[in-house]
C-alpha cells in the first residue's frame, strides 16, 4: 500500500464513552437508593419485631407498652367498625382540616410579615422586641387559652396550629429578605424598578428557598396544634382518640392514633418535597450527595 492511500487510524468514540458513564452512574444511584430504602424497612421490620418479642417474653409490660400486633388490630378495628367518635377517616380528615387550614394561615401571615419587615427596617426595629417575646411564650400552653376563646369546636384548634406555625416561617422569610444579593436589588432599582417590583420580582423569589425550608416543618408543628387542641378539649379527632384510649388505658389505642398522626405527616412531608423538587429544578445537584 502506497503513502497516499494510507488511511490514519479511527478516532475514539468519545460520546458512546460519555454514554456508557452516564449510565453507569444513573445504575449506581438506583442502586444506592434501593440499597437505602430496603435498609430502612429491615431496620423498621426489626424494631417492630423486637417490640413485640420483648412485651410478649413480658421483658417490658405489654399493659403500658402495647405490642405491633395489638396496634395493628386496634386501626384494623377502627378502620373497619369505626371509633366511638364516629368513623376513623372522619377523625382523621377532622384533624387534617384544622391542621391545614392552621397551617396556610400561619404560612401566610408568616411570609407576609417576615417579607415586610426583612424589607423596611424601620418596622423590623419597632416590631422585632414583639416579635421575639411572643416566641419565648411555650405557645403550647395558648391552647386552653384559645379553648376558653372558641370552644370545642375546630376554631381553636387552628389557632392553635396558627401560632406554632407562624413563628418558623416568619423568621425564615425575615432572613430570606434579609440575605438577598445586594448587586440584585441594585441593578433593579437601575434599571427603573419600584420597590413593588423589585419585592415580587427579586426579594420573593431569592426568599423562596428560605421559606420552603420552613415548610417541611410548619406542617408538623400545625398537627402538634391540633392534636394538642383536640387533646385538651374537642368532638372529633385524632387528639381525641389519644384522649380517649388513654382514659380507658388503652395503650394500643394511644399508639395506634400515633401511628396514624405519623403516617399523615410523612405524606404531607412527601408531597412538600414533591412540590419544592419541581418547583427548584434549577438547584444544581447537592454535591454531597456522591459522585
Amino acid at each position: 500500500m502506497s503513502p497516499e492511500t494510507a488511511t490514519a487510524p479511527a478516532a475514539p468514540d468519545k460520546s458512546g464513552s460519555d454514554t456508557s458513564r452516564t449510565r453507569a452512574r444513573a445504575q449506581a444511584a438506583r442502586n444506592k437508593q434501593l440499597l437505602v430504602y430496603a435498609t430502612r424497612v429491615l431496620l423498621l421490620v426489626g424494631l417492630l419485631g423486637l417490640w413485640e418479642w420483648l412485651a410478649r417474653t413480658a421483658v417490658i409490660d405489654p399493659f403500658n407498652f402495647s405490642m405491633p400486633s395489638k396496634i395493628w388490630t386496634q386501626i384494623s378495628n377502627w378502620a373497619l367498625n369505626g371509633t366511638p367518635q364516629g368513623s376513623l377517616w372522619e377523625q382523621i380528615w377532622y384533624t387534617l382540616y384544622e391542621a391545614l387550614l392552621g397551617w396556610i394561615i400561619g404560612v401566610f401571615g408568616g411570609v407576609v410579615l417576615g417579607i415586610t419587615l426583612g424589607r423596611i427596617r424601620f418596622l423590623s426595629d419597632v416590631l422585632g422586641p414583639y416579635v421575639k417575646v411572643l416566641n419565648a411564650l411555650p405557645r403550647i400552653v395558648l391552647a386552653p387559652v384559645f379553648l376558653i376563646w372558641f370552644g370545642l369546636g375546630p376554631a381553636s384548634k387552628i389557632a392553635s396550629a396558627v401560632v406554632l406555625v407562624f413563628f418558623p416561617v416568619f423568621f425564615n422569610a425575615f432572613q430570606g429578605a434579609r440575605e438577598v444579593d445586594r448587586n440584585l436589588v441594585a441593578n433593579s432599582r437601575i434599571l427603573g424598578a419600584s420597590d413593588r417590583q423589585v419585592t415580587l420580582q427579586v426579594v420573593i423569589p431569592s426568599a423562596t428557598s428560605w421559606i420552603f425550608t420552613s415548610l417541611h416543618v410548619s406542617f408538623g408543628f400545625a398537627l402538634i396544634g391540633a392534636i394538642v387542641g383536640e387533646y385538651i378539649g374537642a368532638t372529633k379527632g385524632i387528639g381525641l382518640l389519644v384522649s380517649a384510649s388513654q382514659g380507658t388505658f388503652n395503650a394500643a389505642g394511644v399508639y395506634a392514633a400515633m401511628v396514624i398522626l405519623a403516617v399523615v405527616a410523612l405524606l404531607a412531608e412527601g408531597g412538600l418535597a414533591f412540590l419544592e423538587k419541581k418547583l427548584f429544578r434549577w438547584r444544581p445537584v447537592d454535591s454531597g450527595s456522591g459522585t
